[in-house]
């Protein structure tokens, strides 16, 4: 008899469980826009950030909820914008591709190492011991951080331990701009074809002791250019891209090249009066 008393008890409070769960569900039930999982589909998956939002599903939400248009992710493909862009009826909106930029070109073949660092070979290691060795304190330590951070192989290093992004891939997700301990990585416009690839706040030729092209803070670009494109901030070109910056008249007489028109196919362009580098080997103490 007690037996079947506690089955009929179980029994029982089974059934209200399973009917207060139903009544919850109804209740709490949120409707999701079927959409949502159409258009999620059509995104590159990528789930980089370069959008503002933190993954393709949240982006896909505010382009269902026509908040953002489909031209806002910058990573999808023109005809993965088009096809969003149909199926929700919504215009396809333009937003201009970012890739991270390196604010350095002091290579090993050009920039000396005051001191020789032995440890974990990273950058964020390195830069805890005296800043990681290298002459120039704001200079690239070369251990590749950011090639390793980087999810979408768009970052290599060179023969001289300097990182090279490839436009192509680069997402502008970021990682790159987060691990570099001297802060050298930034996310740019692609039109923003006038780059300073310097990061030092020394000014003088004693810059060169430490760092062929390094910039001297000579002044030259900013004498040069058209109007108010730059201005000379911490011994640095800043340039103003709120201005036409649609020439190359500020890199013609830079000494060293630290301002530098960046090309599509022939990458970095220096002016006819930077010192051409020739050096193929690693730059040692002792010798210039």
């Amino acid at each position: 008899m007690s037996i079947l008393i506690a089955l009929f008890a179980l029994g029982g409070l089974t059934l209200v469980l399973a009917a207060m769960l139903i009544i919850a569900n109804k209740k709490l039930y949120v409707y999701e826009d079927p959409r949502i999982d159409v258009v999620e589909d059509l995104l590159p998956h990528a789930n980089c950030g370069a959008c503002g939002f933190p993954g393709c599903r949240p982006f896909a939400e505010s382009l269902v909820a026509g908040n953002v248009l489909p031209g806002k992710c910058t990573v999808s493909s023109d005809e993965g914008r088009e096809n969003i862009a149909e199926y929700l009826g919504i215009s396809l909106g333009a937003e201009e591709k970012k890739v991270a930029r390196l604010a350095c070109a002091g290579g090993s073949n050009v920039a000396l190492n005051r001191a020789s660092y032995e440890g974990v070979k990273t950058c964020q290691a390195a830069s805890l011991v005296s800043g990681g060795g290298k002459g120039c304190f704001w200079g690239c330590l070369g251990h590749g951080d950011c090639e390793v951070v980087c999810d979408f192989d768009a970052i290599s290093m060179d023969n001289f331990s300097i990182p090279v992004v490839d436009p192509d891939k680069c997402t502008a997700c970021g990682d790159c701009v987060e691990v570099c301990p001297k802060d050298l990585f930034s996310l740019e416009p692609v039109s923003h074809r006038l780059w300073v690839v310097c990061k030092s706040h020394e000014a003088g030729d004693g810059v060169l002791e430490d760092c062929q092209v390094g910039c001297t803070a000579c002044g030259k670009c900013a004498m040069d250019d058209p109007g108010d494109l730059i201005t000379m901030k911490n011994n640095l070109p800043v340039v103003n891209y709120s201005e036409k910056h649609n020439t190359q008249v500020p890199i013609e007489r830079c000494p060293t090249g630290a301002i530098v028109w960046l090309d599509d196919k022939l990458g970095a362009i220096k002016g006819r009066e930077s010192k051409k580098i020739i050096r193929k080997s690693e730059r040692k103490m002792g010798l210039s």
